[in-house]
């Protein structure tokens, strides 16, 4: 819990209602109303929390976090930074506060003492790495946890079926409820793509970001229940994966954290899991309809065959890249087979 934070402001005129965590397994969500916390619009650093500026082992935070912004990624343009805390929301004005504004949150969202709550994290951290030269680190990624959760309890997802958000919370074994105003959000995003540009932030604006952060806890502590510790340590692998993989750069990750290792008590079972890795795939200018295949087909066919995850580079991320995450052989595999297509122009 944020125990520090600043005292209530004008920035702090909106309030908003997070699922407080029930005290029994199978309870149902609390009633919103019980919970109000303020909503704070941040644009200087001495505005957030001290312990989360300045993370440290005596202080462990777990905290909901997203990014929102114009075509979020390398080339785009980060606006806004969602935490939540259990105490209050958090929305850091990238615009107000600038560059220097975020490059304070650069210690915590680096920190494995403050750990980050996030619904697909891969562009969040692109924006971050290109833009701030933040590494984000530790992230509880819930697109991620479900995937494990669906493996443990015996369901197989089908190929590139990855749960949105929404859906996320439509789930009634999380959430359950329904989230019509993102689709309100989108189209408005579709109709004016710098949507989260303008300023003062409107109310439409203030009520959407921290709607996109304000279940995260929640979620969290009910997936925390549920996951295997086998599994925890693909959630952590998994993730450090994911906020690595649009960040390309020369040295191959030798800047990032490490990779959280095995436990010795998975490699003592002797069925230790296997050491997972991302590789990136270099294509030929104007090649990669032909490595991807007429509407997807080729690297359908790929995965198919491999226990690995394959994400583009397209116009958005890092273009005329293959990105391939998994068990190292299955990498291999899969590195084989496109090597094998690239050859083949």
């Amino acid at each position: 819990m944020a125990s520090s934070s600043p005292s209530p402001s004008p920035s702090a005129s909106y309030v908003t209602h997070l699922p407080l965590y029930p005290s029994h397994p199978g309870e149902k969500l609390v009633d919103e109303d019980e919970s109000p916390v303020p909503i704070h619009i941040v644009t200087v650093a001495s505005q957030l929390p001290v312990e989360f500026l300045e993370p440290s082992p005596q202080s462990p935070l777990v905290i909901g976090f997203d990014c929102e912004g114009v075509d979020l990624c390398c080339n785009g343009a980060l606006c806004v930074m969602q935490l939540a805390f259990a105490d209050a929301v958090y929305l850091v004005d990238a615009i107000e506060g600038g560059e220097e504004l975020i490059k304070a949150c650069k210690p915590a969202l680096e920190s494995n003492h403050v750990t980050k709550v996030i619904h697909d994290c891969k562009r969040d951290s692109e924006a971050l790495y290109f833009q701030f030269d933040i590494k984000l680190n530790n992230v509880v990624d819930t697109q991620i946890a479900y995937s494990l959760i669906e493996e443990q309890e015996g369901r197989k997802r089908l190929l590139d079926d990855y749960i949105s958000f929404v859906g996320l919370l439509a789930d009634p074994r999380y959430c359950g409820i329904s989230y019509l105003e993102k689709e309100e959000v989108r189209v408005l995003l579709r109709q004016d793509p710098k949507f989260w540009t303008y300023r003062p932030l409107s109310e439409q604006m203030v009520r959407a970001a921290a709607d996109d952060v304000r279940f995260l806890l929640y979620i969290y502590h009910q997936m925390m229940e549920k996951l295997s510790e086998r599994s925890l340590w693909y959630l952590a692998v998994r993730g450090a994966l994911y906020c690595r993989c649009f960040c390309v750069n020369s040295n191959n990750y030798a800047d990032w954290p490490s990779l959280p290792p095995i436990p010795e008590n998975l490699k003592a079972d002797g069925n230790d899991p296997e050491e997972e890795i991302l590789s990136v795939l270099d294509v030929p200018r104007g090649k990669m309809g032909r490595v991807i295949g007429k509407k997807g087909a080729t690297i359908l066919s790929i995965k198919e065959s491999c226990n690995a995850e394959i994400l583009i580079g397209d116009a958005k991320g890092p273009p005329d890249k293959v990105f391939i995450m998994g068990p190292v052989k299955q990498v291999r595999k899969a590195e084989a087979m496109l090597r094998g297509r690239i050859l083949d122009m």
